[in-house]
């Protein structure tokens, strides 16, 4: 099914490929931040009757179960026929997203505004944050061990905010600035309010702010130490197009491979080799922390499910399960956009309406950083997509020295596991909206089920 048109070849399955676009509309919307994304995760293993592995004592072929890790990655396991030590096939995505953070000490007054001081996260464009309507997501976490959550911005009821910007009648200076320097960093400062709470109170727009914030989550200015606030575009995801034919939305990387990963595998049942779906944290800022691909949460799922099956030497019984097991890095890739040809190599790009993109690597330059997948798994891959007769094409991420980026594939690639990325081209990739076709989504969790089934 290799570079054809997935509408064509979709063309007595449309409400299909519609209805499921509603489904991941739904999700993306809600699912801002990679904790709200867990949260929805969870609620739909539940509903599917996966049980939290922690809970359980032992496991068997068809079992269904998942873990959860600080409640911003998720692993689901469907449990296979054969031992796990033979291996299992594995989808892992990202559910982080760029956007901007609070900083620690966020709110304070300048000219008789209140703002919030943020720090951007992942690689974006900062001019592209400007002027547009912002909404809060995030917790606030108390001494006394009590966490809120906030959502601002999102109810047609609730105000947003926003970052400001000059009036082109004043930007004789700012307009000479390249497109990196238009907007500094530390500018990209968020308006919450101007009314003063009392005139002779020093800082008394900040203070009326903080009243506000007080009221409506019972928390003080000191509790935004320990309080994670993400800055995310405000609104629902869109059809975009007067066919209908894409989504507008914010977070399509990597919530798109993210959701069409965990629903091939909610959908299929009775798998030869144990399936997987796993979503990780801060791939954005090199894949690190506690809840990134680097973490060792992955490695523990796979001893507890070891354990779990009566595996005598769990520990040991990682490498082999590791070493024995197949990955799509399911990650989004460049589309092919007309108004920007000179960027790519059009032998070598993702398009629109083709279906879901293999890249046999990323990376920079010279490949560096990339997990280049070897040739004998690629042909393993391209063998199932095309006996389920999944649209399917081959992407490079740009010319060579044009630039670049990279996945988590190479950190499972160091586990001696064949791993290859496997996505969703994305226009706007790491813009507040980015675009995706409707037709390879539904390509990519056909691909997805596919591979599981492999």
């Amino acid at each position: 099914m290799y570079r054809k048109n997935a509408w064509i070849k979709n063309k007595d399955n449309i409400d299909q490929v519609m209805k499921f676009a509603e489904g991941y509309k739904d999700f993306i919307t809600y699912g801002k931040t990679e904790r709200l994304v867990t949260k929805e995760a969870v609620a739909s293993l539940e509903k599917a009757g996966y049980k939290d592995a922690k809970k359980l004592s032992s496991i068997k072929a068809g079992d269904k179960v998942y873990f959860v890790n600080k409640n911003k990655n998720v692993a689901a396991y469907i449990i296979g026929k054969r031992p796990i030590r033979e291996g299992i096939r594995v989808l892992g995505a990202h559910i982080d997203s760029p956007r901007l953070d609070f900083k620690e000490h966020p709110i304070y007054q300048k000219n008789d505004f209140a703002l919030a001081d943020t720090h951007y996260y992942g690689g974006i464009k900062k001019y592209q944050w400007v002027t547009i309507p912002l909404a809060l997501h995030g917790v606030i976490c108390k001494k006394d061990g009590e966490k809120v959550e906030v959502n601002i911005g999102e109810d047609p009821k609730d105000p947003i905010v926003g970052i400001t910007d000059l009036l082109i009648h004043l930007s004789a200076d700012q307009m000479q600035k390249s497109l990196a320097k238009g907007i500094e960093g530390e500018d990209l400062d968020v308006s919450l309010g101007s009314i003063p709470v009392d005139e002779k109170e020093k800082d008394a727009v900040k203070a009326n702010v903080l009243r506000i914030i007080k009221e409506k989550y019972g928390v003080e200015e000191e509790d935004f130490l320990s309080a994670e606030i993400e800055v995310v575009p405000a609104g629902p995801a869109r059809d975009y197009g007067l066919d209908r034919s894409m989504i507008a939305g914010y977070g399509h990387d990597d919530r798109c491979c993210a959701y069409t990963s965990l629903q091939a595998l909610l959908d299929v049942d009775n798998l030869e080799y144990t399936g997987c779906c796993i979503l990780v944290d801060k791939e954005e800022i090199g894949s690190v922390g506690a809840t990134g691909a680097q973490s060792v949460f992955f490695e523990n799922t796979i001893a507890k499910l070891l354990e779990l099956s009566g595996d005598k030497n769990p520990l040991y019984g990682v490498r082999e399960v590791f070493e024995n097991s197949k990955m799509l890095s399911s990650d989004v890739s460049a589309g092919f956009d007309p108004l920007y040809p000179q960027v790519n190599d059009p032998k070598n790009a993702a398009y629109f309406g083709q279906g879901l993109v293999i890249n046999k690597y990323t990376g920079r330059g010279g490949k560096g950083g990339s997990n280049d997948s070897n040739p004998e798994f690629y042909a393993f891959v391209r063998k199932a997509l095309d006996e389920a007769e999944v649209n399917w094409q081959n992407s490079e991420l740009g010319k060579v020295d044009q630039g670049g980026g990279g996945t988590i594939a190479y950190i499972l690639g160091n586990y001696n596991m064949d791993v290859i990325d496997a996505g969703i081209p994305v226009h706007n990739m790491h813009a507040p909206m980015e675009i995706i076709s409707k037709v390879d989504l539904y390509e990519a969790y056909k691909g997805y089920q596919a591979f599981l089934k492999a």
